[in-house]
């Protein structure tokens, strides 16, 4: 096999497990073996734990100041390894090397905004009463986990990885079983970096491990990315025992496109938006709500997704049971009436006939209670829903039970506010087709799209890996003192 074996990391080592299970990694690419993933089972996350818990001690007594250095040298080994990365990750995801590239460089972007942490995490003080002071500190959770998807193998984790551990907490992540490799090389990255020893540990599984950390007494705060359906099966499991826990589910992201949107930005938006990283990401263009005289427009959007072509300048989908789903989602949209304007099922790329390809489909005519307008499908596709008004589009975007991400494609600023005020979703875009937010910004839905209190990225992840202790103070037993001390 091209990689070996992934194994549980733990105590700045890899290390075997009891367990005998075993999962074949297959690249999407072609469908070859390029390794194999242990199965974990409760012992292996008992050690990681026990191990975790003794490191944290030490590690929240450390300044962020210094606990920070690591960071610094660890974003300058990711520059360094770019390349690798970026390959491991064409390798075992599927995705173009130019994205693999690029998911390293927003990991890198994260990294920087988990250097920064020094300034923002300072605490307040005050003068409350003559000789009284009160202040609040920042104090770390303790042992945190982080649930991970296998459409981001390395940003994904370091949406938790860097702010949790600078900010004082050791962390336990389970990768996607089916993507592991990725968080093997971040582990020996971390470790050259200088980061301690049980800080940062791998526990390899798959539902099983995903239910043990939930159940875990050790942990103290769990986060999530992946579906809906089973983020809310971790918020529940998790939150009853009392756990902080924040799940970030799946989406339908609708883009409402209005007959001034400016044809050739519309349609190379568009395109990217539902095609990019072969569709499996939750920011994905899934629905396109077209207003009015539009025809225009989407004859542009066909016109870019036919220059995306299966194994040039677009990845592969992680199996060959998505592949099957997501053209099973074309076909019933067909028989049930939509019209297919690009159709990519069916796609073959020479040499890897054995890949795992869906060619970009755009689908016309789509009526709000077919399936490809209400469930996410994870792949290249786009929906094309069709309104009268403005008011008509925003009720199908709102109709939908998810709100990650929401845009509008207009050259009115009027109208664009409109959509900002009234679309229920947490990240919205004018004339943009994938509104992720920026560091220092957070990154975070509403609705169903998020279960739990907080964003995972950004400022707004420092209340979810951190616990405030509030401190009075009074030294001085000759001030004043009235009721406030």
């Amino acid at each position: 096999m091209k990689y070996p074996e992934a194994k549980n990391f733990v105590n700045g080592q890899f290390v075997p497990s009891p367990g005998k299970r075993f999962l074949e990694i297959e690249s999407p690419l072609d469908g070859t073996r390029i390794s194999k993933v242990i199965l974990s089972v409760r012992e292996d996350l008992d050690h990681a734990v026990a191990v975790a818990q003794a490191a944290q001690k030490n590690w929240e007594k450390v300044p962020i100041k210094e606990r920070v250095q690591v960071f610094f040298k660890y974003k300058q080994l990711l520059e360094e390894n770019i390349n690798e990365l970026a390959a491991l990750i064409v390798d075992e995801n599927g995705k173009t090397f130019g994205e693999a590239k690029a998911e390293i460089e927003k990991a890198i972007e994260l990294t920087e905004f988990a250097c920064s942490l020094p300034q923002l995490v300072t605490g307040e003080v005050l003068e409350v009463s003559k000789g009284v002071e009160c202040r609040i500190e920042h104090w770390p959770v303790g042992v945190v986990a982080s649930i991970v998807p296998f459409n981001f193998p390395s940003m994904v984790p370091h949406w938790t990885l860097c702010n949790a551990i600078a900010l004082g907490n050791a962390l336990i992540i389970k990768p996607s079983e089916v993507v592991p490799l990725s968080c093997q090389r971040i582990a020996l990255l971390l470790k050259e970096a200088g980061l301690p020893d049980g800080i940062f540990s791998i526990v390899n599984g798959d539902k099983e491990t995903v239910e043990a950390i939930c159940d875990h007494p050790g942990i103290d705060a769990v986060s999530f990315v992946g579906s809906t359906k089973v983020a809310k099966l971790v918020y529940a499991r998790a939150s009853s025992h009392f756990k902080r826990v924040l799940a970030l589910g799946g989406a339908k992201n609708h883009l409402i496109v209005l007959p001034d949107a400016h044809p050739e930005m519309t349609g190379s938006n568009v395109a990217a938006s539902m095609s990019g990283c072969a569709g499996q990401r939750c920011m994905a263009a899934s629905a396109l709500v077209a207003v009015g005289k539009t025809d225009h427009i989407i004859e542009k959007i066909c016109e870019e997704s036919r220059k995306i072509i299966p194994g040039k300048n677009l990845g592969a989908v992680i199996s060959a049971r998505a592949k099957k789903r997501i053209e099973q989602y074309i076909t019933d949209a067909e028989t049930q009436g939509a019209k297919i304007l690009v159709d990519g099922r069916g796609a073959k790329v020479e040499g890897k006939e054995n890949g795992y390809y869906v060619g970009p489909t755009v689908i016309d005519y789509v009526k709000p209670e077919m399936a490809v307008a209400r469930e996410e499908i994870f792949g290249p596709v786009i929906s094309i829903l069709r309104a009268d008004t403005l008011d008509e589009a925003i009720q199908l975007e709102n109709g939908n039970p998810y709100g990650n991400a929401a845009s509008v494609f207009t050259q009115s600023g009027g109208l664009a506010r409109q959509v900002m005020e009234t679309a229920s979703a947490g990240m919205i875009g004018v004339n943009i087709g994938v509104p992720v937010p920026r560091e220092p910004f957070s990154f975070g839905g509403w609705n169903e799209s998020k279960f739990g209190a907080g964003d995972i990225t950004g400022k707004s992840s420092i209340e979810f890996w951190t616990k405030l202790k509030k401190i009075t103070v009074k030294w001085n037993p000759e001030s004043r003192t009235n009721w406030m001390s």
